[in-house]
């Protein structure tokens, strides 16, 4: 297949090299030139443009958005919309809200498809689990593509019609807040409590067998060894929160009790004014899994 990537974040990076190790061909476009560059050294058709990627696809396009949620996604829409036809297939696989995806796919010519990413930066060697909401069609012609970019066949599918991909991934990002949530507790009491302990060893243990064994836990095991028992100067600030805000109005509005994600997102904002050794793990943690900045104490 042919595939035009928009975007080439590290997230948009590693859609391109995936797609290119898998034997298809990408044409790719990022307002950073270094970045354009650098993705056609990997063997990527290089664009100076948006409509230069239109022009390079040919008839039937399949294009990728990874640019930032909200208005960038709308404005590269606004520039592809006079080149695509009802055979086109765009893909959005950042973390746009599941109504602005149902919104854009009913507004723009070509099929939308909204498609929830999640692995992080450690997608580039394992693949990513891609969520993806909107017609059959499209997503069945895209397969390959999804093939190549997630862990594999069983790393993706249709969640169902349009929006449905970006709300399970709405979701997934709130079960992410209550779980970094609740390691950050059970570490906080150890560390807190009556016996001098060794993080990085209790995690290793529980990642080899035991029930609650998971990738956070992998994670957690990791910032105990780079930074400490004690986390260092890890600061007490957990940045994000706005998938866990949309997770929590969603339950208001379908008046479904998530007390666990709801006081997860609390603690996340309550960590811009005090300080609890939970969520200097929660910050560290999202490092772990996205690469995001670690904010340290002065």
């Amino acid at each position: 297949m042919e595939l035009g990537v928009i975007g080439l974040g590290r997230m948009g990076r590693i859609v391109v090299d995936r797609v290119l190790d898998a034997g298809h061909d990408v044409v790719a476009f990022d307002i950073d030139e270094e970045a354009v560059a650098d993705a056609a050294d990997a063997g990527a058709t290089p664009a100076d443009s948006i409509e230069a990627v239109a022009d390079e696809l040919g008839a039937e396009k399949r294009i990728w958005l990874m640019v930032p949620a909200g208005d960038p996604v709308d404005a590269a829409l606004e520039e592809l919309e006079p080149h695509l036809g009802e055979d086109d297939v765009v893909v959005d696989g950042g973390n746009s809200h599941f109504e602005d995806s149902t919104r854009r796919a009913e507004a723009t010519t070509a099929a939308y498809l909204d498609c929830g990413t999640s692995g992080g930066p450690a997608g580039a060697e394992l693949g990513f689990s891609l969520m993806v909401g909107g017609p059959e069609w499209a997503y069945e012609e895209l397969v390959p593509v999804f093939d190549a970019v997630a862990t594999g066949p069983q790393g993706h599918d249709r969640m169902g019609p349009s929006g449905s991909g970006h709300y399970v991934k709405m979701v997934h990002n709130g079960v992410e807040y209550a779980l970094m949530q609740t390691y950050g507790e059970g570490f906080e009491l150890l560390h807190e409590g009556r016996y001098d302990l060794d993080l990085e060893a209790v995690a290793r243990t529980w990642n080899n067998g035991a029930v609650i064994r998971s990738w956070l836990l992998e994670l957690c095991e990791e910032a105990f060894r780079e930074e400490g028992s004690d986390l260092g100067d890890v600061a007490d600030y957990v940045a994000g929160g706005s998938t866990g805000t949309w997770t929590v109005q969603e339950s208001l509005k379908q008046e479904v009790a998530i007390p666990l994600i709801y006081e997860a997102l609390g603690e996340r904002f309550d960590s811009r004014t005090d300080s609890k050794f939970s969520r200097r793990l929660a910050n560290r943690l999202r490092y772990g899994f996205g690469r995001h900045d670690v904010a340290r104490s002065e």
